[in-house]
């Protein structure tokens, strides 16, 4: 009986174990389920992305120039355009990261857009067409946490300009047409080293050197001449991020460092001056209505010449799919120097060179107005729809006018080919967005 007795103890031990287990393996899983995962790996937070815009823009005057005076990316009267085929590797930096860290950007575009925003020196004559290829951005961005509350970025490479309410991609702007201001006021792209200084949650500090306006490394090759440009400016964060205002400038030679421009400008295109200041205010009034105000000013002090002018966009949120966007600019060519329009696909860059070409210019001296309006419009998609992450269409009616009877618009054909009939013109354009 005492064997017996000996044995009967174990189912009573192996219970208590297996409830004693229990118990241990709920708190295990209490303490799984609350404990938070791990962070991301540094490569977990890399991303692919796409998107595709064409568009059409109808000129009811039919210019015999086959153009839309004014216009750039939009500049091809009564034409269908693949305006932009993008394609973008990206880290961004953490912006809650108070340590070292690193991120980048890799984006290409092939499209008609391509003409105006390309870097001189790559791939400039690879395709003799309305669609061309090049690099938008191409940057390493490192945040070094010293100095300041917010530490200091430090972006090196190719980059988008600082300046101005409009930028390249088109999903980021609220309009399928662009405003004097982004064509000609500007700079696009750049080539060098910007840093940013996060002094503190209000105040961002710019300054950097880069190779010019739309250039890479090499005089008379990938930069039109051999000086450098310092670029940067002032960023504030108001109203507990209600309003931002950015007051940039970009100082540097930009003119082609050619014989035939030293003769015309009677100066040393290295040593000539040129200013490019933008100041962007964008005010988020309610939660459904943001103004953007976008001041420019341009100088050149090689030719002598000068732009200015104001730009103000109003954007209502209808609701989650709809907006209404308006824009209203006065913009003013001095000179007669900065306005042109670009017939064929290598003019844009055979100026920026120096060489030949067939650029069309304002009349005369012109203050320019443009007011549009349009829609954005992005339907909800059905569910489980394969990469296509959204679409956007943009319709758009646009007026622009010469507000001192220039004949700027309605360019002529052959044989006095580019040469205006009319002091303003009407345009209905429209694209669509689709991003992957």
């Amino acid at each position: 009986m005492a064997h017996l007795r000996k044995f009967s103890v174990l189912p009573t031990l192996c219970a208590g174990l297996l409830v004693a287990n229990a118990g241990q393996f709920a708190h295990a899983a209490d303490l799984a389920a609350t404990t938070p995962p791990p962070p991301a790996s540094w490569w977990d937070t890399v991303t692919v992305s796409g998107a595709i815009e064409g568009g059409y823009t109808a000129n009811p005057d039919y210019p015999g120039d086959g153009l839309n005076f004014g216009h750039l990316l939009t500049d091809k009267a009564n034409k269908p355009l693949l305006n932009q085929a993008l394609l973008t590797v990206q880290r961004p930096l953490d912006p809650k990261s108070t340590d070292w860290d690193l991120g980048f950007r890799v984006q290409f575009m092939y499209g008609s857009d391509a003409r105006y925003t390309r870097y001189l020196g790559q791939f400039d004559y690879l395709i003799n067409d309305w669609s061309q290829f090049t690099p938008v951005e191409a940057w390493g961005v490192v945040h070094v946490p010293l100095f300041y509350s917010g530490g200091i970025d430090v972006k090196f490479g190719q980059y988008a300009t600082l300046e101005g309410a409009e930028v390249i991609s088109a999903g980021d702007n609220y309009l399928y047409s662009h405003s004097y201001i982004f064509n000609f006021g500007v700079p696009l792209v750049h080539t060098g080293i910007m840093t940013i200084s996060h002094v503190d949650p209000m105040i961002d500090i710019y300054a950097g050197v880069d190779t010019g306006v739309n250039t890479t490394f090499g005089n008379r090759q990938g930069d039109n001449n051999g000086a450098i440009a310092f670029h940067g400016g002032l960023g504030l964060n108001l109203l507990d991020g209600a309003l931002t205002i950015m007051a940039t400038t970009h100082i540097g030679p930009e003119n082609p460092d050619t014989v035939a421009t030293a003769l015309a400008c009677n100066c040393n295109p290295n040593k000539a001056l040129r200013y490019l200041s933008d100041i962007t205010a964008i005010w988020k009034a309610t939660e459904s209505l943001t103004f953007i105000t976008d001041l420019n000013y341009i100088q050149d002090n090689g030719f002598r010449a000068s732009g200015y002018g104001v730009a103000q966009y109003a954007i209502y949120a209808v609701n989650d799919w709809l907006k209404l966007v308006g824009r209203a600019e006065v913009w003013r060519d001095q000179n007669n120097f900065f306005v042109a329009a670009f017939p064929g696909n290598f003019d844009f860059v055979n100026i920026q060179y120096g060489f030949p070409n067939t650029a069309i210019f304002g009349p005369s001296p012109t203050p320019y107005l443009e007011l549009t309006a349009g829609l954005n419009i992005t339907p909800p998609l059905p569910e489980g729809l394969p990469l296509v992450k959204s679409i956007v269409l943009r319709p758009e009616i646009r007026y622009d006018s010469s507000l001192n009877g220039t004949p700027a618009f309605n360019g002529q054909g052959y044989p006095n080919f580019g040469i205006g009939t009319k002091t303003s013109q009407f345009t209905f354009g429209g694209d669509v967005i689709v991003k992957f």
